[in-house]
């Protein structure tokens, strides 16, 4: 499901038209593509409730807290996202590219994907996603984008 994600993203997001395609022809797409009608289906839901998300029908569980508040994760998001992903959410924070609701926007959604081999790169792609079309985003997206495709020819310690 994850790589039928990642293909719709990379061929679709520029040009914006051809996100306008029902989604029977996209399906139809995709298949031709080679992907499987079921991660086909599991992707597009995936996206229908992240628009949900964005639209702002937040999860009952997704309460909103004091923005000092400390995220414990569950032993279930601990385990899909290892130290360096939740280091990477941390930082996205710091740095003003997440807030609460578009970390958790962030985590729902790494949390809805079915697979078991999930690393930073993938997550750096969830968040791409999420703040993809947001409204007032742009500058989050743009930072965000440079973060994803920044060569780093070396760390400086």
């Amino acid at each position: 499901m994850f790589d039928v994600l990642m293909y719709l993203f990379e061929t679709y997001i520029h040009n914006e038209a051809e996100m306008n395609v029902d989604q029977d022809r996209l399906t139809d797409d995709l298949a031709e593509a080679g992907f499987h009608r079921a991660d086909i289906n599991n992707a597009l839901n995936w996206l229908e409730k992240l628009a949900d998300l964005q639209e702002g029908e937040t999860p009952s569980h997704l309460m909103e807290t004091d923005p000092l508040a400390l995220r414990v994760y569950t032993d279930e998001e601990a385990n899909r996202l290892d130290v360096s992903c939740r280091g990477f959410l941390l930082f996205l924070e710091q740095i003003k590219v997440l807030n609460f609701d578009t970390r958790e926007m962030v985590i729902d959604r790494v949390m809805a994907l079915d697979t078991d081999d999930f690393d930073l790169e993938d997550l750096k792609w969830v968040v791409l996603m999420v703040l993809f079309n947001i409204p007032g985003y742009e500058s989050a997206y743009q930072q965000m984008e440079e973060l994803l495709f920044e060569v780093n020819e070396g760390y400086l310690h």
